[in-house]
């Protein structure tokens, strides 16, 4: 291979990436950035209000996810990234046009930009519908196919999930020091706002890397293998949903991303605005929503320690006995969670500072629940992986169709985080935490009793 071309495949790698790592942080930036919105007149601390970015966001994959995979078949693998990439920077501006524009004026009793900022959020869910779907066969074109592609896309994964934990933890910091300056106005008397444009940092930050992800990706010398094997394949004679164990499998997919976000999402206001909030008053300098923040960030990062024991286990454990054990243990986790948060405990926090090894973790006083609740990141870990290998398993010419549906069912992070928001609102935080319980009861059900194949007489070749 010459010279020029391992560099361009190494740019070309990097830009992957770079694309991964932006999946994962945009998808974060929603449920934080509603802490920012929840301080505004008219919406007053509500929980749910606060959560319909993140609703947003994930509302777009209902209305993206088959759509996205006949993008690919029409326009091909470039053209579809991007298309998805011009959506997420166009999404982020919008979002940050909400700081700035329409300022004072309401609509239906709320701030009128807070319209502007959900508008910004569904963009963005196309945005990363998108590249979820493009974002996995390129970067394995690019590395040659087979080991490679898929080692890279391994790293990818890796890289994607340091940016989802890098976003509650770079907002939180951001957000915690807004609202200090908001605190300390009242103090003095005075006025003060706290706003979009108090994080406008990492939006310039995401709208450089798509602007140079989509100067890069146009400028690649990059085919697309693969699409016309799509194209030509047989279409399936029935829907994949008349297998039972595909249809249960599809319903806990989107049982799952009320796991995954849920137990996250609400941690992150329980704790600002409670627990954190208590010990600020005696503990000067500490910022609630800045150690809130890293605790959520923490949960990220397990979620990258799950995949990489995962991946490593996979080969030698079934996905049925995985699903059982991070299911089960998850339910633990989340029941002893809801009822031990009287009890305090030292929890290492990530920090996100790689300056020193030292300082990538710091103990921090925490209720045992945030403890336990983090450690579920290590059971979500692999819960997709298994619960879509369960799903799939004996479907043939079927698999394809199948994987439109599942990424259509990560509408569940919109649906179940938003119901999880209004029972918080109305009952109280541990109250809420019955929804991912009961998806978690769901998911550990069909890995026991219902992935079984029990339609072995559809042909599927």
């Amino acid at each position: 291979m010459s010279e020029e071309k391992k560099s361009g495949n190494l740019i070309a790698i990097i830009t992957m990436f770079a694309l991964y790592g932006m999946v994962g942080f945009v998808t974060n930036l929603a449920a934080p950035l509603g802490d920012v919105w929840k301080a505004q007149p008219g919406i007053n601390g509500s929980n749910a209000l606060g959560m319909m970015g993140n609703t947003m966001n994930f509302l777009a994959y209902l209305l993206m996810g088959i759509p996205a995979g006949r993008m690919i078949l029409k326009f091909g693998y470039k053209t579809t990234a991007l298309i998805a990439i011009a959506c997420g920077f166009g999404g982020i501006l919008v979002q940050w046009l909400s700081g700035v524009v329409l300022k004072g004026a309401t609509c239906a009793g709320v701030p009128a930009n807070f319209f502007v900022y959900l508008a910004g959020a569904f963009i963005c869910g196309f945005c990363v519908c998108m590249l979820n779907t493009v974002v996995n066969p390129m970067l394995n074109t690019v590395g040659g196919g087979g080991k490679r592609g898929n080692q890279l896309n391994m790293a990818g994964s890796s890289i994607n999930s340091l940016a989802g934990t890098a976003a509650p933890i770079v907002l939180g910091a951001l957000i915690g020091e807004a609202l200090k300056k908001l605190e300390a106005a009242k103090l003095a008397g005075t006025t003060a706002d706290v706003s979009v444009s108090d994080v406008s940092l990492v939006m310039y930050i995401a709208m450089a890397i798509f602007a140079a992800a989509f100067i890069v990706i146009a400028f690649l010398p990059f085919g697309d293998a693969g699409r016309e094997s799509l194209s030509n394949e047989a279409v399936p004679t029935f829907s994949p949903l008349r297998f039972r164990h595909c249809l249960l499998g599809v319903i806990g997919i989107f049982c799952y991303m009320g796991i995954e976000l849920g137990i996250p999402s609400m941690l992150f206001f329980w704790l600002k605005d409670g627990p954190l909030a208590e010990l600020a008053k005696t503990t000067p300098g500490l910022v609630p929503a800045a150690v809130a923040g890293s605790v959520v960030g923490t949960y990220w990062f397990l979620m990258l320690v799950g995949r990489l024991v995962g991946s490593s286990i996979g080969g030698k454990v079934s996905s049925k006995t995985l699903l059982v054990c991070t299911t089960g243990g998850g339910l633990l986790l989340v029941g002893f969670g809801v009822m031990l948060t009287k009890v305090n405990v030292m929890m290492p926090v990530f920090t996100g500072n790689f300056s020193s090894v030292t300082s990538i973790f710091a103990l921090q006083q925490v209720p045992l629940t945030a403890l336990l609740f983090v450690l579920g990141g290590l059971c979500t870990s692999i819960m997709w992986a298994c619960t879509f290998n369960l799903a799939v398993e004996g479907l043939g010419k079927y698999t394809a169709p199948a994987s439109g549906l599942f990424m259509t069912m990560v509408v569940g992070g919109a649906v179940f985080p938003l119901i999880q928001s209004f029972i918080a609102d109305h009952c109280g935080y541990m109250a809420s935490y019955v929804v991912p319980g009961f998806c978690l009861a769901y998911l550990f059900s069909y890995a026991l009793f219902f992935s079984k194949n029990v339609n072995t007489d559809i042909k599927v070749d």
